[in-house]
Formats: C-alpha cells, sequence, structure tokens
C-alpha cells in the first residue's frame, strides 16, 4: 500500500506546521495495512478504566478540574450508556445522591458542592441524573427544584437572547445549548426563555461557516427611552469552532437565518486528510483530535433534521447524509486505530494519556459514524396524534413540537455501516439529546 500524502506545505516553517507534521508522522504509524480491518474496539478495556474512575476515584491529574465534578460523572455515565452497559441499583443510587449535592439553594446546579450555579455544570448534572435518575423520593428527578432552576435561567438570560453562563460570567453559546437541553428535559421550556435566542446563535455564524462563542450586539445610541437591540451590525466574536458550532446547529435556530451551505462546506473541510487517518479538527489549521468526531461529526445529523439549501435556493430535505458528504468509514478508523489508549480508555491522539472526556466523545463519535439517524416525520405524525389534549397556548405547542421532535430520531433498517468486526458497534446516539434514540 502507498504511502498516504503530506500535507501541503509552503515552506513556510512555523510551530503550527512543526505540530502538524509531528502528528501525521505518529498518525503514520497507527496506519492499519488494511483499511478495512482496524484494531477492534477494546471494549472490556475502556470499561474498566471508567469503571476505576467512578469506584476508586479520579486520579490526582484531575484535581484541577474540580469546579467540573458534574461533567466527570455525566461523561462516565454517557460512556456506559453508549456502550450499552447499565449499572447496579446501588451505584445509581450513589451517582443521584451525589449529583443532588451539587444542586444550588437558589436554582441550577454547581460544579462541586457548595459552588456557584453555572449553565455547563447544570446540563451535565440533569443530564446525568436522565441516566441514573428515576421518579419518587430519593431518585433525583422529583428533588430538582425547577421552579428556582427556572429562575436561574430568567436571571441570566441577556437582553439579545444570549445567556450568561453564570452570575458575573461571560456570554457563550454553549451556555444557551446547555440550558435550552436541560429545560427541555426538565419541561420548563417556555416561549419566554427562547425570546431572541434564534437571532442570538445566527449572529455567531462566522465568514467560514461555523459558528463561534459569541457576538457584540450593538443597541440604538438613540438618547431617550429604552435601548433598542439592532440587528447589525452583530460581528462574531472569535473563530468558527467544532464545540460552539454544534451547540450553535439545534433546531431551535430559524432556517431562513442560518448559511447551510457555508456551514456544510466548513464542517466537511473539518475532516482530516487519509494520512491523518480521517479524523476531525475543531478550527481550521489546527491538529485532529477524537473529541471532534463528537462535536463536528455530529453536526451531520442534526444538519439532516434542518434541512439544506438546494441548488435552486430552496430548503429541501436532506436525510441521505453518506460518504460522499463525509467518510464515515475514516472516521470509524481514526477512533479505532489512534483514539484507543492500550491501557483502556480513548484519547485525543497518540500519544497522549485517555480521559473521561475523551473517552465519551470519541464513543460518540464512533456512534454517529456508524449510523445514519434521521427524523421520521411518521414517527413524528404519530407523536402529535396520540397527544391527548390539543395544544391551544403557545407554551403548550412548544411542549409537544419539543417532545415530538426528540423521540422522532431513527434509523433507517439495514443501514448501520460498521468499520471491523460487529464488536465494534455502539449503540445509536442521539445527535440532539446526547442520549440513546433505541
Amino acid at each position: 500500500m502507498s504511502q498516504p500524502r503530506r500535507s501541503p506545505h509552503d515552506s513556510y516553517e512555523t510551530e503550527t506546521t512543526d505540530h502538524q507534521i509531528d502528528t501525521e508522522t505518529i498518525l503514520l504509524k497507527h496506519l492499519p495495512l488494511n483499511p478495512d480491518s482496524p484494531s477492534p474496539l477494546q471494549k472490556d478495556a475502556h470499561l474498566q478504566f471508567l469503571v476505576r474512575n467512578l469506584i476508586q476515584g479520579f486520579p490526582s491529574r484531575y484535581i484541577g478540574q474540580d469546579a467540573s465534578q458534574p461533567w466527570l460523572l455525566y461523561w462516565t455515565l454517557q460512556s456506559f450508556s453508549v456502550m450499552g452497559v447499565g449499572m447496579d441499583p446501588n451505584n445509581k443510587q450513589k451517582a443521584i445522591d451525589t449529583i443532588m449535592a451539587w444542586q444550588h439553594q437558589n436554582g441550577g446546579f454547581g460544579g462541586g458542592p457548595g459552588q456557584a450555579a453555572h449553565l455547563l455544570p447544570t446540563y451535565a448534572a440533569v443530564c446525568a441524573l436522565a441516566i441514573v435518575g428515576r421518579p419518587g423520593p430519593g431518585g433525583g428527578w422529583d428533588q430538582i427544584d425547577r421552579e428556582k432552576m427556572y429562575e436561574f435561567f430568567i436571571s441570566v438570560k441577556q437582553s439579545d437572547g444570549a445567556f450568561l453562563v453564570a452570575h458575573h460570567a461571560e456570554v457563550d453559546v454553549r451556555g444557551t445549548y446547555c440550558l435550552l437541553v436541560a429545560a427541555h428535559l426538565l419541561n420548563i421550556l417556555t416561549p419566554e426563555l427562547l425570546e431572541g435566542v434564534p437571532a442570538s446563535i445566527m449572529s455567531c455564524q462566522t465568514y467560514e461557516g461555523g459558528f463561534s462563542s459569541a457576538s457584540q450586539p450593538y443597541f440604538s445610541p438613540e438618547p431617550e427611552g429604552p435601548p433598542t437591540l439592532l440587528d447589525s451590525p452583530r460581528p462574531p466574536l472569535g473563530e468558527a469552532h467544532g464545540g460552539y458550532t454544534f451547540c450553535s446547529s439545534c433546531p431551535s435556530v430559524q432556517k431562513p437565518s442560518l448559511n447551510f451551505k457555508t456551514l456544510l462546506r466548513w464542517l466537511v473541510q473539518m475532516q482530516g486528510s487519509e494520512i491523518e487517518l480521517g479524523g476531525f479538527k475543531g478550527r481550521t489549521n489546527k491538529l485532529v483530535d477524537g473529541c471532534y468526531s463528537w462535536w463536528v461529526g455530529g453536526c451531520f445529523a442534526l444538519l439532516s433534521s434542518l434541512g439544506i439549501v438546494g441548488a435552486h435556493g430552496q430548503d429541501e430535505a436532506w436525510n441521505d447524509v453518506d460518504d460522499s458528504v463525509w467518510d464515515r468509514a475514516a472516521l470509524q478508523r481514526y477512533i479505532l486505530c489512534a483514539a484507543q489508549h492500550p491501557a483502556g480508555g480513548l484519547r485525543d491522539k497518540p500519544p497522549k494519556p485517555a480521559d473521561s472526556y475523551h473517552t465519551l466523545y470519541c464513543l460518540a463519535g464512533l456512534s454517529t459514524a456508524q449510523h445514519n439517524i434521521f427524523l421520521s416525520s411518521t414517527r413524528q405524525d404519530a407523536i402529535f396524534r396520540c397527544w391527548k389534549t390539543p395544544p391551544e397556548s403557545t407554551h403548550e405547542q412548544l411542549r409537544q413540537a419539543c417532545f415530538a421532535h426528540s423521540l422522532s430520531w431513527t434509523e433507517e433498517e439495514g443501514t448501520s455501516r460498521i468499520l471491523g468486526v460487529q464488536n465494534n458497534r455502539m449503540v445509536i446516539y442521539c445527535a440532539f439529546f446526547h442520549g440513546r434514540s433505541d
């Protein structure tokens, strides 16, 4: 087999080009002799890695993530879920009790006991409870103070539709995503929360097509009366990034405002070449990284739910996200050959160590590369017909639409594409709510 071609080099040496050359050299050593027979997924080793962290505690190098305790637990629990592994009642209860210790007295969840409420750990805590929690006393789910949670959400909402991630903190579109998902799961999503959100998200799309973390709102300079938010100028703050783009591609966005063509082009360009084993990078001219298997790879299913601008400028359904758009087999090859750590767990890329974050998002990326999921209009219509009371208020219509959307993801039977042995198969992973759909 001929050696893959190196990335183009402009003969201008920089630290960036040095890192790229070094990465390609290392990844070349992990290129399988037979592209169709990559390394098998070492499920037992990865499971042992996760269980060790959950039962024995995380290594001392995680001390710096003390404010991310909900995330550490969520990454672990959701990794179990995407591998199709259940938990015993005793460990579920321990997880529930741990999560509830993070609930802030004034609403939301903090990064640890006694820490300030923050949208990102709130998302992680609520999603973790969605996995292990249950209704009733001691189950966690009914012990979430939804009234105070909603008050916290409203208190960080800004006049331009964006959200502070915490009181006296910054605006970040990832916080918007985390709030919307948590509010939906807790059934507290309202038109009041959504007001201005689509426009705020759309203002973050950059010239490249991807999304940045925030934008600069512009208000009318009129001296009298309340300030009026203007549609422009609202320049994006920062460059297009895989994580921000995933969080911005949620179905709450108004389709006419989104430039699908540039977004699709940017997403496709984030997939690495053959010598990079088909992994994804998170920004232009950056290195491939296992976590973007999900943050970028997971965006293609989201786009299929939003529709894409066709050749004649009209919105049309896009239900066939095949290898002509992005290379599913190549992404699986990167995860199986480069992202697996020999001692268990998954990683950014060799020779880096494994960690809980990359373990989940590499496994989730493996799932999204294996399964072509889409929104089924048939299933959605069936859910609408089962709705007992016709939605009359705007709030109830929103609730019905969100509920039907989240339960309508499906995969056509026989279309899964598992690279290598069948044991490599992951559970179908829903692109919008980070959850299982089968």
